[in-house]
């Protein structure tokens, strides 16, 4: 029996899988009290280092409009804060807070038991490989994005 187009479209089978594996995780974030969106923020931001919006919105896969809303949400709680670049002054940075970093603590471990029960039917070396292809994907396509970002950047200014 041969397989339907979305059943072996490689958009499809990802944006399945992420649908499916990420609303698991969310349930545990919600109980947590938190919302899906403030925890992508928590988790890309946990390794402490300050980022730009606009790498913000590219790595959480949230609209613009959506980060703004949560950064505020998020500052006004003491999780983030707001800095400018020292090197572009029209750049806001945005970093995490000993608060927002303890919040962090607290909910990878439970990200990671998840992703481990995800993978583990697949065994070690074969999710090491599938992430590895993962980044790969994301590192090749991000390039081509941030092309197509910076012209429509330019076509808008």
């Amino acid at each position: 029996m041969s397989l339907s187009f979305v059943d072996d479209y490689l958009p499809a089978l990802l944006a399945q899988a992420s649908h499916l594996i990420s609303a698991e995780f969310h349930a545990v974030v919600t109980q947590q009290g938190f919302t899906v969106s403030e925890w992508r923020v928590l988790a890309t931001l946990s390794d402490g280092e300050a980022l730009s919006i606009t790498r913000l919105v590219q790595i959480t896969t949230l609209k613009q409009s959506t980060v703004t809303r949560v950064l505020d949400r998020m500052e006004a709680k003491g999780q983030i804060e707001r800095l400018q670049s020292d090197f572009d002054r029209r750049v806001t940075l945005v970093r995490i807070t000993a608060q927002g970093a303890r919040t962090a603590r607290q909910l990878i471990p439970l990200a990671r038991e998840h992703e481990h029960r995800v993978l583990q039917p697949f065994g070690l070396e074969r999710a090491e490989a599938l992430k590895e292809t993962l980044r790969s994907i994301v590192e090749l396509h991000r390039a081509s994005a941030g092309d197509e970002d910076e012209a429509a950047d330019d076509a808008s200014a």
